[in-house]
């Protein structure tokens, strides 16, 4: 166990603040912790932003320390200060100050205290670059459940910085660990221990680029050196321009060899004297990898996991889905009764609660997808995942990190493309940005939940399985399939020389920290009813208008034939109401842009109003539903308070054919299985890439896909 440590010190509170004056930054590996102690000490005072002049994200919160104002900034996890990606340059960029031309007035340094050997050589390079820095030694139980001692007075005094033990899952030592932070910035004492000698060429790349970078250590100036050319930040041009990187004397892989080796050299003798000796039993988490990794019991367990996720998206959300329907339904009728007939009814039931209605009711799918990977995530199966399918990647032209990016793209395609950056080879990462789209995200739910009930009826299959949730993961297989194969052509289009590997620390298996799971839950499910709520709210009005208004006389005329047509065919004055609001909306502003695209789709078996729904989705997949809700509302004036699957069960076409059938329904889920209908993924691959061809690439390939799938299920289905 630890050395008897106490919390001590008044209770600090944290309080959100518009300025602060002093930054502190949270550094550490990977999976060590870092980012359950944010999300301790900000809670729910935290904003997200990007890096200056890339898309990685920012996460920063504001908490008082003493009678302080201080930022914390949490850094991406990082194994050393010499990057393969561009998550890592970021941290690099971020201590030399070559971002946003400010570096952190001090560090609290998150190490896993059950791997300390790995932990150690990053906590070395960010001392020597003489910023002020706490080490915080983390996962302080598991530690002491190992029969581990570790006397942090004497690594203390080993390493010339303070130590700390601490538990961010549990809360131990953070009051402790916040007295010693206000400590910190109160006194910001520099670094004295120096683990590095650089090599007489590092001294004078060093004493060259002084003028340059004068508020930086030897060590900061030639980490700058090294990597100047692979930043893009304007410092970095700057030094790139005061000194050629690129002589052939400066070997940049051999130096960084000689000086890793010398590090460890030198803390390994530091942490062996503070550290006894524990008991060698395998752990349990070695236990469940020889399962979980096994190559042929570990590939079906993730598949049956992966089972396990959609069928509690299709299955859970099925009840909470229909109330809020009902609810929404309700509330159109409940209005309808109190306001009298015209324009303001209907737009209050056809447009605003039709477009929430869209919004709401798939909230409880969404929310479900966030739960399940999350806990994924915390209890640290995502990584066995990567180990175990980066051979399997690599035959298809990507790498173990790229199933990262594909399993978070069933989630949404932007985070998925902006997480590649964790890979290092840029063909890999490349071909990853291009496939992972393919993958079906969470904003498509909406879209498959209403139509997999007219592809597959609601049966139970060899007695236990729905056979609707069977449907659902068979999308998302395909999908995946479509993404493999995708990326084997890719492989042999796109040419590089550099090699592939991977290298990543497996996380010990750990109970999910419900407070950051919860958290995750709520920041992700708000982004989509803020976010993708207000394109489709805003559509969905916008919609309701162009539905209801169009050219005066052709209006005019569209209805008086509706009566004429109902007139001569003796029907029911039902009838006749529904006719003429489908005459009335087909010579609508939206149907004249329906009409306008139904010779190109009619072939997949769309009529206009689908046309619509199509050109309108392009801004988000899930505005889809949305936009056939309002349709279809409009479209009946007595079935307004119907389920949006009822309306769409009884859509015609003008030869009196259902539009709705197994086929069209088939033909309209791989469209948009495969199809490129997201403008904000569009965006953040060109931010990516730093060019509109590989956007220009995905719109190509994939709307190719997506009709020609299409047009072969409703030619064969029909």
């Amino acid at each position: 166990m630890f050395a008897a440590q106490k919390d001590s010190g008044a209770d600090v509170s944290l309080t959100e603040a518009a300025t602060t004056t002093l930054r502190i930054a949270l550094v550490g590996n990977p999976n060590c912790g870092k980012s359950t102690l944010f999300n301790r000490l900000t809670g729910l005072r935290q904003r997200t932003g990007n890096f200056p002049g890339v898309t990685v994200e920012r996460l920063s919160g504001f908490i008082n320390l003493g009678d302080r104002p201080v930022e914390l900034v949490d850094l991406p996890g990082t194994y050393s200060l010499h990057p393969t990606s561009l998550d890592e340059r970021v941290v690099l960029d971020a201590l030399l100050g070559l971002g946003d031309g400010r570096r952190p007035d001090a560090i609290v340094y998150v190490a896993d205290a059950t791997k300390l050997d790995k932990h150690l050589l990053l906590l070395t390079q960010v001392m020597d670059l003489g910023i002020p820095v706490l080490l915080a030694l983390n996962f302080a139980d598991e530690f002491a459940k190992r029969g581990e001692v570790l006397e942090t007075p004497r690594l203390s005094e080993e390493l010339g910085i303070r130590v700390l033990s601490i538990s961010a899952r549990t809360g131990e030592g953070q009051r402790w660990l916040e007295t010693e932070m206000a400590r910190l910035v109160k006194d910001l004492d520099t670094p004295t221990e120096h683990f590095f000698d650089p090599s007489e060429l590092e001294l004078e790349v060093a004493q060259l680029l002084e003028p340059s970078l004068p508020e930086l250590t030897v060590y900061g100036r030639i980490l700058a050196a090294h990597h100047a050319r692979s930043s893009t930040t304007p410092a970095a041009l700057r030094i790139t321009r005061a000194w050629a990187t690129d002589s052939p004397a400066f070997d940049s892989l051999r130096l960084q060899v000689r000086e890793t080796m010398q590090r460890y050299d030198r803390f390994l003798p530091a942490l062996s004297a503070a550290k006894r000796a524990a008991r060698t039993d395998v752990s349990y988490s070695d236990r469940i990898d020889d399962v979980v990794t096994h190559p042929v019991a570990g590939p079906l367990i993730f598949f049956a996991i992966l089972f396990l996720v959609f069928t509690a998206i299709f299955s859970w959300s099925a009840i909470p889905a229909d109330m809020i329907e009902g609810l929404f339904a309700g509330a159109g009728a409940w209005i309808r009764t109190v306001l009298p007939e015209g324009y303001l009814a209907d737009f209050l039931v056809d447009g605003l609660l039709a477009g929430l209605g869209g919004v709401a009711v798939f909230v409880p799918p969404i929310a479900i997808l966030f739960l399940l990977l999350s806990i994924l995530e915390e209890v640290g199966y995502m990584a066995r995942a990567v180990f175990l399918f980066d051979r399997l990647m690599q035959r298809f032209g990507l790498n173990g990190r790229s199933l990262v990016a594909l399993t978070s793209s069933g989630a949404c395609a932007i985070p998925a493309i902006m997480s590649t950056r964790t890979i290092a080879n840029p063909k890999e990462r490349l071909i990853t940005i291009l496939v992972s789209p393919l993958i079906s995200c969470s904003a498509r739910i909406p879209v498959y939940a209403i139509l997999i009930g007219f592809a597959v009826p609601a049966v139970t299959v060899w007695g236990i399985f729905n056979a609707q949730a069977l449907a659902f993961m068979g999308i998302y297989l395909i999908s995946i399939a479509a993404a493999l194969i995708s990326a084997l052509v890719f492989k042999y289009i796109l040419k590089s020389t550099e090699r592939s590997y991977l290298m990543m620390e497996l996380p010990t298996y750990r109970t999910p920290i419900w407070r950051n799971v919860f958290l995750t839950v709520w920041t992700k499910t708000k982004a989509f009813l803020f976010g993708a709520g207000k394109i489709i709210l805003g559509i969905s009005m916008v919609l309701w208008v162009l539905a209801t208004f169009g050219p005066s006389e052709q209006m005019a005329s569209a209805e008086q034939q509706a009566i004429e047509r109902v007139a001569a065919a003796d029907a029911p004055n039902l009838d006749l109401e529904d006719a003429v609001a489908e005459a009335r909306l087909e010579a609508s502003y939206a149907g004249h842009l329906g009409k306008l695209i139904e010779p190109a789709i009619k072939p997949l078996g769309y009529d206009w109003r689908i046309g619509i729904a199509l050109v309108t989705s392009f801004a988000a997949r899930e505005v889809f539903v949305g936009t056939i809700a309002t349709l279809y509302a409009i479209g009946s004036a007595d079935d307004n308070d119907a389920l949006i699957t009822e309306r769409l069960s009884e859509a015609r076409r003008s030869d009196g054919t259902k539009v709705y059938t197994m086929a069209t329904a088939v033909s309209l889920i791989l469209f948009y299985l495969f199809a490129m209908q997201c403008m904000s993924t569009l965006a953040v691959t060109w931010r990516e890439t730093g060019t509109w061809l590989w956007p220009a690439v995905q719109t190509i390939y994939m709307t190719g896909l997506a009709y020609g799938f299409a047009f072969l299920a409703y030619q064969t289905l029909s």
